[in-house]
């Protein structure tokens, strides 16, 4: 009996030690298929940049065309104004010199009015010249050299006031013409600078369009980047957490020689091996570099998913946490995933009561294990990137924080 108990406990370690050495080749194909894949994406995303790079760079021009028009039509508008303005001066100078010429009329009727009666004057002080015959005509040669000789003494005392009336008169005119010359001039002018405004306006809607449609291209490519980037964080963590799996594999030591059969049971209904917690805390290694380079950004930053992972977010100042964690190790010349899932996994898990600086510590958040990763920098404290802070300082104590923090703590290698 005991010998059929060791026999297939043999069985069982042999079996397990086979399943075993197939999961990790299976496991290290994987791995080389998720850096070909993540090779992949990071080529597309540095295209998606580039892409960015340009349009933005469109977006800057066409602003700068956008300005020039709309400094053009801000021009043209304020002589359009000038225009009209002139141009209602000239009406009231058009106006005013009708008025002068009406005056002038009334003026020349009133003179008609005493010539009349002078005539009537004349004759009843014993002119040959009847006064019928003056209003209606001669009636023949004789009666026409009477009442052009009556008509001639009339003229001859008002000769200077009726010169000096037409004198007047054709002044007015001649002003009237000039003024409605330039009131004509004007007009036309106008006309021309609303069709030239109505060119500039077509420009400025050509030149709107094309810069929404820069924008909306913008909008597309950093939909694609973030996208790319969600997908290679994915990459990461899976990458990160088959990884992890082969160190605790290489780890396990399977028995070699047959045992009791509780022993012998217990170890074959162990589906998976399981990542060890470290016993012993591993230095975390030079951490100032990281922490130095993160505190420049508080108070100086916003929070933005999917941030820290290009260098126009860290120029901005754009990070999501697990971004500005893995940026920040970035100076320390130290790779790490830019996801929560890839860091949760990376280095070894220590307890909090062995925390150092440097170590990574995680948080519970809306309803997501590790939803939230900082840098422990000591003193109670961490740093991270907050949706509400961007990046900030925050004490572990914090009822928020304190609540979400359930002790993960890992230790960068």
């Amino acid at each position: 009996m005991k010998k059929t108990i060791v026999t297939m406990s043999t069985v069982a370690v042999v079996g397990l030690t086979s399943a075993f050495f197939a999961e990790t080749a299976h496991a290290e194909k994987t791995v080389s298929q998720i850096q070909d894949e993540r090779s992949e994406i990071k080529a597309n995303l540095s295209d998606a940049e580039a892409k960015i790079a340009q349009v933005l760079l469109d977006l800057e021009d066409l602003n700068k065309k956008i300005a020039r028009v709309d400094g053009a039509l801000a021009e043209n508008k304020k002589q359009v104004k000038e225009t009209e303005d002139k141009i209602k001066d000239t009406k009231q100078k058009v106006d005013e010199l009708e008025e002068e010429i009406a005056v002038l009329e009334d003026k020349i009727e009133e003179r008609f009015e005493i010539m009349k009666e002078r005539i009537v004057a004349y004759q009843k002080n014993g002119g040959d010249v009847q006064y019928l015959e003056v209003l209606f005509g001669s009636k023949s040669f004789g009666d026409f050299i009477s009442r052009s000789s009556a008509v001639s003494k009339i003229s001859d005392a008002d000769a200077d006031l009726m010169k000096q009336q037409e004198a007047d008169k054709k002044a007015v005119e001649k002003k009237q013409a000039a003024v409605e010359e330039k009131l004509d001039e004007l007009n036309d002018m106008k006309a021309e600078q609303e069709a030239i405004q109505d060119t500039i306006l077509e420009q400025k809607e050509q030149n709107e369009a094309a810069k929404q449609e820069l924008k909306d291209k913008e909008a597309q490519l950093k939909e694609m980047k973030a996208n790319l980037e969600g997908k290679d964080s994915n990459l990461a963590a899976l990458e990160a957490d088959i990884r992890a799996s082969m160190e605790a594999a290489n780890n396990d030591t399977p028995p070699v020689s047959g045992e009791s059969n509780g022993s012998s049971s217990s170890h074959s209904t162990t589906s998976k091996p399981s990542v060890k917690a470290a016993t012993a805390p591993v230095p975390s290694g030079s951490t100032g570099s990281a922490i130095t380079a993160g505190n420049k950004y508080i108070g100086n930053s916003v929070y933005v998913w999917g941030g820290g992972r290009s260098a126009y977010d860290v120029q901005h100042g754009r990070f999501d946490c697990s971004g500005f964690v893995s940026w920040a190790y970035r100076q320390e010349g130290i790779s790490l995933p830019a996801s929560t899932a890839g860091l949760s996994g990376v280095g070894s898990k220590v307890s909090y009561s062995n925390i150092q600086p440097g170590d990574l510590v995680f948080f519970d958040t809306e309803g997501r294990k590790n939803g939230h990763v900082g840098i422990y920098i000591g003193g109670g404290q961490f740093i991270g990137s907050q949706s509400s802070t961007g990046v900030a300082k925050v004490s572990m104590s914090n009822p928020y924080w304190s609540k979400a923090f359930k002790g993960h703590v890992r230790r960068v290698k």
